[in-house]
């Protein structure tokens, strides 16, 4: 039998008070797809730092297989050092790695290589430590939490791609649909053990169930077993005692297995605190429309003539790729943000709680109980009742030693669940969540599904997890072309049924103005009026683009071809160089071309059928 490519045997570590890691295995094979899960804090994180060469447990070993490469995604990357993030994401590649992956894959991702790391926003900074990772083509990925911030459409790309991939697969992941799509086995951390079934995550949370409720069925045996033992203790042992040490032993190891019983870490006991009911239409938006002007390329249109009714009890999912204008409509539709065009009317008495998804609006240094309290005082009003703040944390397992604990010091579903403590204790009958899932365990998402459902007041979030949605959601709101955006009854999977496709490709990044097509567009027709023709160079440009397509492609070809010779580095390093700048440039030229013509062929057919 081959040996596997990675090996964690006997792996224990403790941070202070009870075990994290107790005896953990852990072995990768060459084409493992394996998925980590556990509650957050129950070491996941570590034993994938340990697996990477990072982190030094108390006991155990750790073997890699020599010759095979390594690469880790952690949660949160660092990008100091780094100048741009094409340097960052070659600061990664090997000897024997090849140069242009990198340009290749951050140009894939929507990254020109340029960037300034420092000035990244969260989905930027998740793309290009992915490209780190991935550039080189390791033999195993170690991913924690790969699709934080990440948008629908790279989402699915990066399933397609690891897909594709050979390299072995260690996954952690809040996203059950990745994880639903990729694993075929599942390693389970619970109580400083680990539990391996070679299943993937479709069949793990009914195997977990089965485990806990025989782990259940135990307890309650070996309770009324010490019981009938702790009887006979008191009413018969003294005229038994020589003959019956071994029994009163036995008695003393039920103790003791008694004590060392656990059982299962304790469920989040969330409650939404709710303020007076509003009337039965809680949001009426008609003809909004928000255009946002940039000095190199005139108007962009982000909401066209967009109309909706929300009512009581409605749960609204907000999705599309980043940058497509999504907590813009978001806050138009709760009076945040004025529209250039069309009205909102909002009903009465309406309180607002809001989840921000960069958890950035409280200060690092603060401790966890003052960032609930204030700091003024130990109680916190929860529905308009008092409650004692270490009661409160407690119901979103946090300990009571924790409460003095700073911000910083919280991982980052900790963080995530108390940023959901302060959104419910604020009475609301509209709550706004902004990426909730972000961070958090499955088994605390399984609570937050349960306590959406029971809130009589309207939910409106904003996800890029598609089972989430699909569990919790009334209707999704997904932008198509052109500022345009469309409501779909149903979740996530009935959104892609009724579309028949998935979403278009992303708007440029910040750093990338758009062709001069889209300014022209952008320009003279914020709203398409109902009939038109296409223009003489709409025409000309819808005539043209196959033939420039096809060069371009034929173009990119030759290219390759050449960059593919192994001796042209060596031979003219300025000449590879050159050849990969201008690869990269007809690319990105192809690119807009085939965005071009595609943009150009929906308006004549909609035009054609109106």
């Amino acid at each position: 039998m081959a040996a596997p490519l990675l090996q964690l045997s006997d792996i224990a570590l403790t941070f202070g008070g009870a075990p994290l890691l107790a005896g953990v295995e852990l072995t990768v094979s060459d084409g493992e797809r394996l998925c980590l899960v556990g509650r957050n804090g129950s070491g996941k994180s570590t034993l994938l730092r340990i697996a990477a060469g990072l982190v030094q447990p108390d006991r155990g070993e750790r073997f890699l297989q020599p010759g095979a490469t390594l690469r880790y995604l952690p949660q949160e990357p660092d990008f100091s050092g780094a100048p741009t993030t094409r340097a960052y994401v070659e600061a990664g590649l090997g000897p024997a790695d090849d140069a242009f992956a990198a340009s290749r894959i951050l140009e894939t991702l929507g990254l020109t290589g340029d960037e300034n790391p420092a000035e990244l926003s969260g989905g930027e900074a998740r793309r290009a430590a992915i490209a780190r990772a991935l550039a080189p083509s390791p033999d195993i990925l170690l991913l924690d939490e790969p699709t934080n911030h990440l948008d629908l459409s790279t989402i699915e790309w990066l399933e397609d791609e690891l897909k594709e991939r050979r390299a072995a697969l260690v996954l952690i992941s809040h996203d059950r649909r990745f994880l639903t799509n990729l694993s075929r086995s599942t390693l389970w951390l619970d109580r400083g053990r680990a539990r391996r079934i070679d299943r993937g995550f479709a069949s793990f949370e009914a195997w977990r169930d089965e485990v806990l409720d025989e782990e259940e069925r135990e307890a309650h045996k070996l309770d009324r077993k010490l019981a009938a033992e702790a009887n006979w203790l008191r009413y018969g042992i003294t005229a038994r005692r020589k003959r019956n040490v071994r029994r009163l032993e036995a008695l003393l190891q039920l103790r003791q297995a008694r004590r060392e019983h656990t059982g299962p870490v304790g469920a989040v006991a969330m409650t939404v605190a709710e303020a007076t009911r509003t009337g039965s239409l809680v949001i009426e938006a008609k003809g909004l429309g928000k255009s946002f002007t940039h000095t190199s390329y005139g108007a962009r249109p982000i909401v066209q003539n967009f109309s909706l009714r929300v009512a009581r009890g409605d749960r609204i999912g907000i999705v599309g790729p980043n940058g497509s204008g999504k907590t813009t409509l978001l806050n138009m539709l709760t009076g945040a943000l004025a529209p250039d065009e069309g009205s909102v009317k909002l009903a009465a008495n309406l309180q607002i709680a809001r989840l921000d998804q960069l958890r950035t609006e409280l200060d690092p240094d603060t401790r966890l109980a003052d960032a609930l309290t204030g700091g003024a005082s130990d109680t916190i009003n929860v529905g308009g009742e008092p409650r004692h703040v270490i009661g409160y944390l407690q119901d979103f397992l946090f300990t009571p030693e924790q409460a003095r604990t700073p911000l910083h010091a919280l991982s980052g579903g900790e963080r995530g669940r108390l940023m959901l403590a302060r959104a419910f204790a604020k009475p609301s009958n509209i709550l706004l969540l902004d990426e909730p899932t972000n961070d958090l365990d499955l088994e605390t998402l399984d609570v937050l599904q349960d306590r959406l459902g029971e809130y009589e007041g309207v939910v409106i979030l904003v996800s890029h997890d598609r089972d989430f949605l699909d569990r919790v959601v009334s209707a999704v709101i997904a932008p198509e072309r052109q500022g345009r955006w469309v409501e779909y009854a149903g979740g996530y999977t009935d959104m892609l049924a009724q579309r028949g496709e998935g979403f278009p490709q992303a708007v440029p990044s910040r750093r990338s103005a758009p062709g001069p097509s889209r300014a022209a567009s952008a320009k003279t027709a914020p709203r398409r009026p109902a009939k038109r023709r296409l223009s003489f160079n709409e025409t000309h440009a819808l005539a043209t683009l196959p033939g420039k397509i096809a060069a371009l492609e034929h173009r990119i070809a030759a290219l390759r071809g050449k960059l593919e010779d192994p001796e042209l580095y060596a031979k003219d390093a300025r000449a590879f160089e050159a050849t990969a700048k201008t690869l990269a440039e007809a690319q990105s030229e192809l690119a807009r071309a085939e965005t071009k013509w595609l943009e150009l062929e929906i308006l004549r057919e909609e035009i054609a059928g109106s």
